[in-house]
């Protein structure tokens, strides 16, 4: 199992939009990770977003659901286990 650095652990889906933005600190994101119907949310921050790894990550978004996601939210279709390995190495960067 993967070490994970506490910016980057799984948090709660929230039940109300208005909650959305207000548990994600400043400097972070968040996203869902997963493919099919079930999908974890985890807050990274912005940094990882110019990483060279995370950006293929990026890459399999855009290839699944282009620029315009339904849902509105940034959502990386790989596994979690994946998504943990990427980010793991990017907290130990």
């Amino acid at each position: 199992m993967a070490i994970l650095c506490p910016s980057v652990l799984p948090r709660p889906s929230p039940r109300r939009c208005s909650s959305i933005s207000s548990d994600v600190p400043k400097g972070f994101v968040a996203v869902y990770v997963g493919e099919g119907g079930k999908r974890k949310r985890f807050v990274i921050p912005v940094s990882f977003l110019n990483s060279p790894s995370f950006q293929v990550l990026l890459r399999l978004a855009e290839e699944e659901f282009g620029f315009n996601h339904p849902m509105g939210r940034l959502t990386i279709p790989c596994k979690e286990e994946m998504f943990i390995s990427v980010t793991s190495s990017l907290c130990r960067s």
